[in-house]
């Protein structure tokens, strides 16, 4: 598959860079979950000229500066003594940096946790003397997105503060994925695009697995996440347990709840047999950011009706059939999990065509909230979309359905005349059922 958007970040890169060299040395961190494209953002906007590019593998530290020294004597054309400290390497380029100017990148930089955790600060150390009288364009990248916060945003981290610019790269929006399916599969149908979003999230190493694999038909996809050699297979558990490390099971069996439709923390809890969950449920959301916990539009920040939700769509389909149903593929009945995903598609994308159009209506940035609204005890009067508009006392409000034959109208209007006597009395409204065609 060919590289697609990210045009803004590239720009932004190369703009950082012209400021390196002009100016003096600038750090940029570049953040974003497993898969969404950090590297080749990096490949691609630096493809005008050499560069550094360091990998943090789980090696000793002699090895990977063994492989360092190689690759300045490389691509620098000067000689390298031979060391085995990262700390000596990182001086020896800063040095380097006063003369002459270039592009350094280390990818998966929190990886030094395991190989020398002092390598931060010395990093700092040698950066601190040397940043304003060099001109090296310096680029950290890492996979484990929690980490790499932590090691940049943590007041009690030697690199706190030093990072110059953080960009955090997203997964392809909307109008991506449409031109994606454009190019490879022309005359696609609505239910396909559901599909893409609804089992990639937008991520661009899932897409491209199913573009260059040609499975870009419903049948073709959920036969491809299925079979026996699919790297969908353990890629949730692959991802997760690189961010929770030894202790994620306990957050697998709250994810594993939330997908099975258990989002209040009183029903995650009585699932998992627990007292409280609070403090896990705040580290999924605030640390890691896999979870979101979304209240009825217009409640105050206090209420206590609150939901939780699996923010990644590729997650949310993992936890709800791939890790659900881990007896099949330890059986090796792949096809038994690939009829349960057929027969279960279309209930399942339908509450991801309400995410699709929220996501759809934020991208148009002419809205200041975007929500649902339910009542405290349960789900009477839901109403699946309300967006208020960003200049204007103007609301629209949405009945999402897969086919606009489910709709009725009148049950509808009705939630909204209540909505309305509540909350938007002083607003114009416009209500309006929304399907596959209208993607």
């Amino acid at each position: 598959m060919k590289f697609y958007n990210r045009e803004i970040e590239k720009q932004e890169l190369i703009n950082i860079r012209n400021l390196s060299y002009e100016s003096h040395s600038k750090l940029t961190v570049i953040t974003g979950r497993r898969r969404v494209g950090k590297t080749s953002l990096i490949l691609h906007a630096l493809d005008d000229e050499p560069f550094l590019y360091f990998f943090v593998g789980r090696k000793s530290e002699a090895d990977l500066c063994d492989e360092y020294v190689k690759e300045i004597s490389l691509k620098l054309n000067i000689f390298v003594p031979t060391m085995d400290r990262f700390s000596d390497i990182f001086r020896f380029l800063m040095e380097q940096g006063v003369q002459k100017k270039f592009t350094l990148v280390i990818d998966e930089f929190q990886e030094f946790i395991n190989v020398n955790e002092s390598v931060y600060r010395d990093i700092q150390n040698f950066w601190d003397q040397y940043r304003i009288k060099s001109h090296i364009n310096f680029l950290v990248s890492g996979s484990i997105y929690s980490l790499m916060v932590k090691i940049f945003q943590d007041k009690k981290e030697p690199l706190f503060g030093r990072a110059d610019s953080m960009i955090k790269v997203k997964p392809f929006n909307i109008d991506v994925l449409k031109e994606i399916l454009n190019d490879y599969k022309p005359g696609y149908e609505n239910d396909e695009l559901l599909a893409l979003y609804t089992f990639t999230g937008g991520i661009p190493k899932y897409v491209e697995l199913l573009v260059d694999n040609t499975q870009l038909t419903i049948p073709g996809m959920i036969r491809f996440l299925c079979k026996d050699s699919s790297p969908f297979l353990d890629e949730g558990r692959h991802l997760l347990i690189q961010e929770f490390g030894k202790k994620y099971g306990t957050y697998f069996s709250i994810l594993s709840a939330i997908g099975r439709g258990m989002n209040t923390q009183s029903e995650i809890e009585a699932h998992l047999g627990e007292k409280s969950l609070g403090g896990q449920l705040f580290k999924l959301e605030d640390v890691y950011e896999v979870i979101t916990k979304t209240r009825p539009i217009f409640s105050k920040e206090g209420s206590h009706t609150v939901r939780y939700e699996i923010n990644d769509n590729f997650l949310r389909f993992w936890f709800r059939y791939i890790e659900s149903n881990q007896s099949l593929l330890e059986i090796g009945n792949n096809e038994g999990l690939m009829k349960i995903i057929e027969n279960d598609y279309a209930t399942y994308s339908g509450k991801t065509l309400e995410l699709y159009f929220k996501q759809k209506l934020a991208e148009s940035q002419i809205f200041r909230n975007i929500g649902s609204l339910w009542e405290p005890k349960g789900d009477q009067n839901e109403i699946d979309i309300v967006a208020v508009s960003l200049f204007e006392k103007k609301v629209l409000i949405v009945e999402v359905k897969r086919q606009r034959k489910n709709f009725k109208p009148q049950a509808f209007e009705e939630k909204v005349l209540i909505l309305k006597k509540k909350e938007l009395n002083r607003y114009d409204i416009e209500t309006v059922c929304w399907d596959l065609t209208d993607m």
